[in-house]
């Protein structure tokens, strides 16, 4: 992470404020290239962070994904997901199924989807599973930002953090959760 006073760079701030579903807007620039490969979903205990940011005791097992959105093989977005016991619950277990479909193509659908909190933060390589930090090379300088969401009063925390690649793409205007 890096201190309060550093500002992601400019190219990359439309795609850290879009309020709608990000997927929606990869969508609308990579159309049906746009892909999620599932690299880890387990059930586990959070990081710290997570748990605080949830309000969850953090020696619970939450149902933890990690995905990469990513167009024709090129890698665009890492997503990391904390979805507590209750929250799957309220949401009919929609939630714990997903596969490769993006998270967004369904949080979205929930009428009350509430977007509680969010901030922006460079990326820390230990914030990742094993698989993801072996399988990735996470620099310092990829920015991301951590959405506090909540559905029907439930909490989930979602993380993005937007690879080299996805500042190639122009994104549409403004309209999200991967």
């Amino acid at each position: 992470m890096r201190g309060a006073d550093a500002q992601p760079p400019a190219p990359l701030r439309p795609w850290l404020n879009e309020t709608g579903s990000l997927t929606k807007r990869l969508r609308g620039v990579y159309g049906s290239r746009l892909a999620v490969k599932l690299l880890f979903h387990h059930w586990k205990p959070a990081f710290a962070e997570e748990c605080q940011a949830l309000r969850v005791p953090h020696h619970r097992y939450h149902l933890i994904r990690e995905v990469l959105l990513h167009a024709d093989g090129k890698p665009l977005v890492l997503a990391r997901t904390v979805l507590p016991e209750q929250t799957i619950r309220i949401a009919h277990r929609n939630l714990s199924h997903l596969g490769t479909r993006p998270l967004g193509e369904v949080i979205f659908a929930y009428p009350d989807l509430e977007l509680r909190q969010r901030y922006f933060s460079a990326a820390a390589a230990n914030c990742w599973s094993a698989a993801v930090q072996n399988g990735f090379d996470i620099e310092p300088g990829v920015w991301g930002r951590r959405t506090l969401y909540a559905i029907h009063r439930q909490p989930l925390l979602v993380s993005e953090f937007f690879l080299p690649a996805v500042l190639e793409a122009q994104p549409p205007a403004t309209g999200g959760a991967a």
